[in-house]
């Protein structure tokens, strides 16, 4: 088992190694929109798996994630030499490329939010122009009288008033 600290180095330098190759090297046109987001590896560094996410072409449009996946994987054994190439350790690890759906979720927690939000705008709309159904305050008892605090006049215990 390795260090995880060096694990981590690891992974970041796998990462760089396989976004610039992407960015720059690799001319496969299915993995033009692609990001490397994140990458782990295991605790023997045998294993790395990088997380991706596809942008859509243009604005608007849903993002091909198949043909990104497609295109991954068929790069996958040019992008591991490239990073045994640039990491020189003794066992290059295997690639294994995961779609990152953590910024779709935010997107969709977003828009939840909003609509929270649109909805909880509409219900204090409601409830300002509102009045009770029944009496303002209905938990006051019909028979008392407002100014009777059912206590001594003076405030002191024990004393009586004049």
């Amino acid at each position: 088992m390795a260090d995880p600290a060096r694990a981590q180095r690891l992974a970041k330098r796998i990462s760089s190694i396989v976004a610039s190759a992407i960015g720059g090297e690799i001319k496969d046109p299915r993995l033009r929109f692609i990001t490397i987001t994140d990458a782990r590896v295991t605790g023997d560094l045998h294993d790395a798996t990088l997380f991706y996410t596809v942008m859509p072409e243009r604005l608007g449009e849903r993002p091909d994630y198949d043909s990104a996946a497609a295109g991954l994987a068929k790069a996958g054994g040019i992008l591991r030499s490239k990073v045994g190439a640039g990491t020189g350790v003794r066992f290059t690890p295997t690639l294994t490329f995961v779609l990152d759906t953590v910024p779709d979720t935010a997107r969709e927690m977003d828009e939840l939010l909003a609509r929270a939000k649109a909805h909880d705008a509409e219900v204090a709309a409601r409830a300002a122009g509102a009045r009770p159904a029944g009496d303002a305050d209905p938990y006051r008892d019909a028979g008392q009288d407002e100014t009777d605090d059912s206590g001594p006049a003076s405030g002191l215990p024990g004393q009586e008033h004049e």
